[in-house]
């Protein structure tokens, strides 16, 4: 029998056991909170159901091209010309099957094996461990708040030889914290400088609260049209099942990106390419930015009521639905992050990440808390919390 491979012996996604425990315990007990999951808990719009059985009525739905169907690659540069304000046309648009394909095909099409891509800790696994199956060096720069959980042009300044790449996210995954334009642009250009190329994740764009102190959205390629731009309809747009992603791409890139794109994938899938077209129109937004103005009441729920139960350093939580929380003082000797949320869930039924996917050194001591979900749910989880946590 074959073993497996080198390549795959990477970190698992821990949340992933996370969900699939709290599914046992929902099928068990039936009485799950669920502050765990990484997406929205409601439907596409309304306008992209309907485009759906349109599609289901009047397309063939075959495959497409390589990188997307026209009118989608258009919407998508009308969507960052009207946000940014930036000159974008369809051909910039490179169509993935999800932000997930377009990193993996990214990678491929611009790094080779040994290269030194940079990430930030914490940061989201996938970036680290599909870098690391791919066989490139990962360095990961430690980001505390003394930088609001991001890489500076500083941290780059300090690292000894070379690198091929930086990933960057703005609103982060796991801490919802955004990066000040200025510092983006700056990151920009020392990778323009260096030889670098920037990619800049960008799939929780929308889901931003503007409170006070919190930077302002910027689009990488405001600066640099070198950079390359990882967008999603995931997460604002409600459509995680659909496996729809994009790119904004340097012309360099696009050939090899076609010729792995069209050989791995063939094209992205085809029903979400047609139904997606109108997740960008005025109706579909209105109806999305309703879902922000209850992740922002979930927010203020989070950040007011974590507190009051000892749980007090938390990340700055500009964007996204995440608080990234520090338990360290709250676990028992000898347990970690992950102990303490199989615990909880097992205990209470309240469903949390473990720190342990988002940061390699100092995750055993940290959680991650959506606020996806229904403001009922936030407010009861945070009741479960205070009878189950020693009184501070």
């Amino acid at each position: 029998m074959r073993s497996e491979s080198q390549r795959s012996r990477i970190q698992t996604f821990h949340v992933m056991d996370v969900w699939k425990a709290a599914t046992e315990r929902q099928r068990t007990h039936g009485d799950v909170l669920s502050l765990a999951a990484g997406q929205p808990s409601t439907p596409a719009p309304a306008p992209v159901l309907r485009a759906t059985h349109r599609a289901l009525d009047d397309e063939l739905l075959g495959y497409t091209e390589t990188f997307g169907i026209l009118p989608l690659r258009a919407a998508i540069a009308g969507y960052h010309r009207d946000r940014y304000g930036i000159d974008a046309d369809a051909d910039d648009v490179v169509v993935t099957t999800g932000s997930s394909g377009a990193f993996t095909l990214l990678f491929l099409a611009a790094f080779d094996v040994g290269d030194t891509v940079v990430v930030a800790r914490p940061g989201y696994p996938a970036y680290r461990n599909t870098l690391a199956a791919l066989g490139c060096t990962v360095v990961e720069l430690d980001c505390g708040p003394h930088t609001r959980y991001q890489p500076t042009v500083e941290m780059l300044e300090a690292l000894d030889g070379p690198i091929a790449g930086l990933v960057v996210a703005s609103p982060a995954n796991p801490t919802g914290t955004m990066i000040e334009p200025a510092e983006l642009a700056a990151l920009a250009r020392w990778c323009d400088d260096h030889g670098a190329l920037l990619i800049s994740d960008e799939i929780y764009h929308g889901i931003e609260f503007g409170t006070h102190g919190a930077p302002a959205t910027s689009c990488a390629w405001e600066t640099s049209r070198e950079a390359v731009v990882i967008g999603s309809v995931s997460k604002y747009f409600s459509m995680t099942g659909w496996r729809l992603g994009w790119m904004l791409v340097p012309e360099g890139l696009r050939p090899p990106l076609q010729r792995l794109a069209s050989n791995m994938t063939v094209c992205p899938p085809t029903i979400s390419q047609y139904a997606a077209v109108d997740a960008f129109g005025a109706e579909a937004r209105a109806e999305l930015d309703g879902h922000v103005a209850r992740y922002a009441a979930n927010r203020e729920l989070l950040l007011r009521g974590l507190p009051e139960l000892g749980i007090t350093e938390l990340a700055p939580a500009d964007g996204a639905f995440y608080v990234y929380a520090d338990i360290g003082h709250l676990l028992p000797a000898g347990e970690n992050s992950t102990r303490w949320c199989a615990r909880l869930l097992q205990e209470t039924g309240v469903a949390l990440a473990p720190g342990v996917d988002f940061d390699t050194v100092h995750g055993d001591r940290t959680v991650r808390l959506s606020f996806a979900g229904s403001t009922a749910d936030v407010r009861a989880a945070l009741e479960r919390l205070r009878a189950w946590l020693p009184t501070p």
